[in-house]
C-alpha cells in the first residue's frame, strides 16, 4: 500500500501541519494517506477477492476432473454443481464480510460453511450417480486448502489496512459547537472514524482546536481546501436553534461532491457515527448497487483498456513522430485537471499547440482558426486522437473510459472560472472523469464559451452520474467514434 502524502503547503494558515511540519490533525490521523478514489478502490476489495476465488475454484475443478479421467457429462456433473453452489451461496453466508479486528479463524467460519455446502453437494450427487467420486473428492480437499490460503492472505491484507486507518472513513466537521465536540469525543472512544479537521464560519470566536482536532478555516475554506479530496464525509454539527444558519451552510456545502450529514442534537450522534463507520470493507451482499457498479466499471476499464492500448500503440507512435517533425517541443502535453472527488490529477495528451503558447490552466479556450494550434494539432484535435495518451490515466485508475470530461483546474469561460457559473458544477466529480462520455456524444465537447454551454455540459454530466451502468458505458463507447467523426461543427 503506497504512503501517499497529503499535498498541502505547510506555510498555509489553514494547513493541518504546524510550523515544524508535525501533523496536527487530531487523535485519528491515518498512518497512510489515500484520497477518496484510492480508498474507494480498497473498499471494493471483496469483489476482487471473490473474482480470484472463483478463478481458483474453477481451476481446481478443471485439475480434479482431468486427474479423475472424467469424459462423460455424468462424471462432470458433481463438480460442476459444487462450483455453482459455492459461487451462489458463499456471499450470502458472509464469506466476504471482513471485520475491523477479526482474525483469520473468525473470518473463515462463513467461508468454510459455504465450501462444505458446495463440496457436500458434489459428493452427494457423485454418490447418487455412482460416478465422478474421485474428481469430487480431489476438488473438495484441494479447493478447501487453496481457499483457506487465499482467505488467510485476504484477512492479513484487511487487518493491515485497518491498522493503517485506511478503512476508517475520513470526516471533517463543520461547526465548532458543543455538538461537534461531543461527536469527536464519541469518535475517539469508538475509534472507527478519522476526524481530520473542523471548519467554522465564526473563526473569531472559534478555538484553535476542538477536542484535539484542529480548526482549519471557515466553510468557504473547506470548499477550496486541498484536504477535500481526502474527505469521505462532511458532518454539519450545529445548534438545533440555528435553523437558518443550517440551511445556509447546507446550501453552500452542496456545491461539493462529498456527501453531507446534518447533526443537530446529541440524540442522533451515535446513529450518525454508525452510518459513517458502517462496514469498513463492504461485503458482497451489502455493498449496494453503487459498489457493484464501481467494480464493474473498473473491470470494464481494464478489460478494454489494455487491448485498446496495444491496438493504439502503432497509431500513437506515428502521431508522436509527426508532432516532433512538425514543431519544436515535447510530444506530450500534461495538464492538471479535476478528477474524482476534486482530486488533482495530471492528464496526458499529445501536444497540439506551439510549445510557447501552451495554456496549462485553459484560461483562454480554443476557438476556430486558433493561431496557437499546429498543423498536426488541428488534425489530431479534430479527430480526438490527441486524447489517446489518456489510456495511461485510465489504466492507472485516475480516469475511466467513460465519464465526464476532466476540465483543467481554473478553466475560464469568458472572464469567469467555469466552476463558479453553475452551483452543481462539482457534482460531476462524484465519478471518475472519462476519455469520452454522455456529454461528448450529445454534442457537448470541446471549449465552453458561454454560461449556457457550461450549464448544458454540467446537466449532461449529472444525468450520466445518476444513471451510469456498464451497458450505458458500452453504448457510449460503441457510438463515440462515429459521433465524433461526424461532428464536424465542433471546435477543439
Amino acid at each position: 500500500m503506497p504512503d501517499c502524502a497529503l499535498p498541502l503547503d505547510d506555510a498555509d494558515a489553514a494547513s493541518p501541519f504546524d510550523a515544524a511540519g508535525t501533523p496536527r490533525r487530531g487523535p485519528f490521523r491515518p498512518e497512510v494517506w489515500l484520497n477518496a478514489r484510492q480508498r474507494s478502490g480498497v473498499r471494493l476489495a471483496p469483489h476482487a477477492f471473490r473474482a480470484v476465488d472463483v478463478l481458483a475454484v474453477v481451476a481446481t475443478a478443471a485439475v480434479a476432473l482431468s486427474h479423475g479421467r472424467s469424459d462423460r457429462i455424468a462424471d462432470l456433473a458433481p463438480v460442476i454443481l459444487g462450483v455453482v453452489v459455492f459461487i451462489t451461496t458463499t456471499p450470502s453466508l458472509g464469506g466476504y464480510r471482513f471485520g475491523r479486528t477479526g482474525g483469520v479463524l473468525v473470518h473463515l467460519g462463513p467461508l468454510l460453511m459455504g465450501w462444505f455446502l458446495a463440496a457436500g453437494s458434489a459428493l452427494a450427487v457423485a454418490t447418487l450417480l455412482g460416478r465422478g467420486m474421485e474428481a469430487a473428492q480431489i476438488w473438495a480437499w484441494s479447493g478447501a486448502l487453496i481457499l483457506c490460503l487465499l482467505h488467510g492472505l485476504w484477512t492479513v491484507m484487511v487487518l493491515r489496512w485497518s491498522h493503517q486507518g485506511v478503512l476508517r472513513p475520513n470526516v471533517v466537521v463543520v461547526g465548532a459547537t458543543r455538538y461537534a465536540e461531543a461527536l469527536i469525543l464519541s469518535a475517539i472512544e469508538r475509534r472507527d472514524i478519522n476526524v481530520l479537521g473542523v471548519f467554522d464560519d465564526r473563526l473569531a470566536r472559534s478555538p484553535d482546536s476542538l477536542a484535539g482536532v484542529p480548526v482549519l478555516g471557515d466553510a468557504e475554506a473547506l470548499i477550496a481546501h486541498r484536504i477535500t479530496p481526502y474527505v469521505d464525509h462532511i458532518v454539519l454539527a450545529i445548534d438545533p436553534q440555528a435553523g437558518v444558519r443550517a440551511r445556509e451552510l447546507t446550501r453552500r456545502l452542496e456545491t461539493l461532491p462529498n456527501p453531507v450529514t446534518v447533526l443537530v442534537d446529541d440524540s442522533g450522534r451515535d446513529a450518525a457515527l454508525d452510518r459513517l463507520a458502517r462496514a469498513p470493507l463492504a461485503s458482497l451482499t451489502q455493498a449496494g448497487n453503487d459498489a457493484r457498479r464501481a467494480f464493474a466499471k473498473r473491470m470494464l476499464d481494464l478489460i478494454l483498456g489494455v487491448p485498446a492500448l496495444l491496438l493504439a500503440a502503432p497509431v500513437m507512435a506515428l502521431i508522436a513522430l509527426a508532432i516532433r517533425l512538425d514543431s519544436r517541443g515535447p510530444v506530450f502535453f500534461r495538464q492538471r485537471r479535476h478528477g474524482f472527488n476534486q482530486e488533482e490529477i495530471v492528464v496526458w495528451k499529445f501536444r497540439s499547440m506551439r510549445q510557447e503558447a501552451a495554456d496549462a490552466t485553459a484560461s483562454r479556450q480554443v476557438t476556430a482558426g486558433d493561431d496557437r494550434v499546429t498543423r498536426v494539432g488541428r488534425f489530431i484535435r479534430a479527430t480526438s486522437l490527441d486524447e489517446l495518451p489518456q489510456i495511461f490515466n485510465v489504466l492507472s485508475g485516475e480516469m475511466s473510459l467513460v465519464g465526464p470530461r476532466p476540465h483543467a483546474i481554473g478553466m475560464k469561460t469568458g472572464d469567469t472560472e467555469s466552476a463558479r457559473l453553475v452551483a452543481d458544477y462539482a457534482h460531476r466529480h462524484r465519478i471518475k472523469p472519462g476519455m469520452t462520455g454522455w456529454a461528448a456524444i450529445q454534442g457537448s465537447r470541446g471549449p465552453l464559451h458561454s454560461e449556457a454551454d457550461v450549464r448544458r455540459r454540467v446537466q449532461l454530466d449529472i444525468d450520466y452520474v445518476e444513471r451510469h451502468s456498464v451497458w450505458l458505458d458500452l453504448w457510449i463507447l460503441l457510438v463515440t467514434v462515429p459521433v465524433l467523426l461526424g461532428d464536424r461543427a465542433a471546435v477543439r
